[in-house]
């Protein structure tokens, strides 16, 4: 399991982009981005982090929690939090990611991703269609006034 620490400094990137391009984030009194649930991923065995390195260079993370799906069919793999640095997407690092996770934990997922995030949308449906055999597709879905994606699938092969 990867230190909190060193998740930490590849999530302030994250959390950085996010804000400057979907979801508009204020900074903590500490001048810190926050992510109140991120130590729970060290103390809740329903979450899981990742992180992802290419020849030794830390490239991205995933945060993975395990919870009842949205659509109440039971329980599901959430991909919670996925990133890739800048510099190394588009080389299929981020597809890679996705389907090692995906094998090393079998069953039921959802993918959740803002309307607006085109780029984000396009890459699950590659990557959901690469790791299946067959076309993604996702619905629709408002919470708290922002509309969002929800891709499905079983990693159980």
């Amino acid at each position: 399991m990867p230190s909190i620490s060193l998740l930490w400094g590849i999530f302030l990137s994250f959390t950085f982009t996010t804000s400057v391009k979907w979801s508009p984030i204020d900074v903590g009194a500490d001048g810190r981005y926050g992510y109140k649930s991120l130590p729970l991923y060290w103390s809740e065995d329903s979450r899981l982090p990742f992180l992802a390195r290419l020849d030794g260079k830390l490239v991205g993370f995933v945060l993975v929690t395990r919870s009842s799906e949205s659509s109440g069919d039971g329980e599901a793999w959430d991909m919670a939090e996925f990133f890739v640095l800048r510099r190394y997407r588009h080389r299929g690092i981020g597809t890679e990611m996705a389907a090692k996770v995906w094998l090393r934990y079998p069953g039921r997922w959802q993918i959740r991703v803002m309307e607006k995030n085109v780029l984000a949308r396009k890459f699950w449906e590659s990557s959901i269609t690469k790791f299946t055999g067959l076309s993604a597709h996702s619905s629709k879905f408002v919470a708290d006034g922002v509309t969002w994606h929800r891709f499905s699938l079983d990693s159980r092969r």
